[in-house]
C-alpha cells in the first residue's frame, strides 16, 4: 500500500471508529484521558502495521483488539511497579476475627431486593464506577480484568505478571473494599 493511501485510510479509521474505540476505553479504564491516550496509542500501532491486516477481520475488530492489548499493556506496566514490594492493603483486622469471621462493626448488612438489577440504574453504576476508580492501582486493575473484561483469573495472572495467590488476595480485598463504597455511598445514601 502507497504512503498516500495508507494515509487516507488511517484517516477514514480515525473518523470512523474513535467514538467506539473512545466509550470501549472508558468503560474499561474509568479514565477518560487515559482512554483517549490508549486510543491514540492504537491507531499509532495500526498505522504502524497497517501491512498486516489483510481484512480478515472488519476494521473495527482488529483496531479493539489492538486496544485491548493497549489497555493490558497500561494495566502490566502499572502492576510491575508493586513487584518485589508490599502490596498496598489494608489491615483485615478491621473485617475479621480469628477463624475468618466478621467483627461485629463490619458485619454487611442485608442489601436485600433492592439490590437486584442494580447494574440496570445508570446513578448506581456511576457510584460502582467512582468506587472501583478509589480503588488502589493493583486492585482496580484485577477488578476491572475479572468482572468487566471476564477474563480468568490464570489470565490476568499471566497479564499482570502476578501470582494466583496474589490475585486472589487482592479480588478480596477489593470487593471488601467495594462492599464498602457501595453502603456508603448507595445503601445508606437512600
Amino acid at each position: 500500500m502507497e504512503k498516500g493511501t495508507r494515509r487516507s485510510e488511517l484517516a477514514k479509521w480515525v473518523r470512523l471508529y474513535t467514538k467506539d474505540l473512545l466509550l470501549w476505553a472508558i468503560n474499561k479504564t474509568a479514565d477518560r484521558h487515559l482512554a483517549e491516550d490508549l486510543v491514540q496509542e492504537t491507531f499509532l500501532a495500526a498505522a504502524e502495521n497497517m501491512e498486516a491486516f489483510k481484512g480478515d477481520s472488519q476494521v473495527r475488530t482488529w483496531l479493539l483488539g489492538i486496544l485491548k492489548n493497549k489497555i493490558a499493556e497500561y494495566y502490566t506496566r502499572t502492576l510491575r511497579k508493586y513487584v518485589g514490594r508490599p502490596l498496598p492493603m489494608e489491615d483485615l483486622s478491621t473485617y475479621f476475627v480469628a477463624g475468618g469471621h466478621w467483627t461485629k462493626e463490619a458485619q454487611p448488612n442485608a442489601w436485600g431486593a433492592s439490590a437486584e438489577n442494580l447494574t440496570d440504574i445508570p446513578a448506581f453504576n456511576r457510584i460502582l464506577d467512582n468506587c472501583i476508580e478509589h480503588l488502589p492501582e493493583i486492585m482496580n486493575a484485577c477488578i476491572r480484568l475479572k468482572f468487566l473484561d471476564e477474563k480468568k483469573g490464570a489470565q490476568i495472572c499471566q497479564e499482570l505478571g502476578i501470582t494466583a495467590t496474589n490475585y486472589w488476595q487482592l479480588i478480596r480485598r477489593a470487593k471488601l473494599q467495594l462492599r464498602d463504597c457501595l453502603e456508603n455511598n448507595w445503601f445508606k445514601a437512600k
